[in-house]
């Protein structure tokens, strides 16, 4: 019984080795731009689902940055809440607690707060 099975499964694997593919049946290569095409599919995908929603955050991000003036709540990066008492070229003057100032860069605001 053993050497039925060992001789029908050389034959199988013989097969696999000689037969070719269906898809190169025809012997016509395939050309480079249908080889191209799943490429830019995923990169389509890739700028419309990751590239572009980051970028348009960082643009909000900017554009809150720089509206930033005196009065304002704010939330740091760091997690510190503070109000916006001075405001220079790159940085900012955060009152957190009552008489406790602190200067940060105007990156490291996270977020206007309410």
């Amino acid at each position: 019984m053993s050497h039925i099975f060992r001789s029908s499964s050389i034959a199988i694997a013989a097969s696999l080795l000689v037969s070719t593919p269906a898809w190169a049946a025809d012997g016509a290569p395939s050309s480079g731009f249908t080889q191209l095409v799943p490429l830019v599919i995923i990169m389509v995908i890739f700028y419309f689902l990751l590239i572009r929603p980051q970028q348009k955050r960082a643009k909000e991000h900017r554009n809150m940055v720089s509206a930033l003036k005196k009065g304002d709540k704010v939330l740091t990066n760091g997690g510190i809440y503070g109000t916006v008492i001075d405001v220079k070229e790159g940085f900012l003057k955060v009152e957190i607690a009552d008489n406790v100032r602190v200067k940060i860069q105007r990156e490291a605001v996270a977020a206007l707060s309410d």
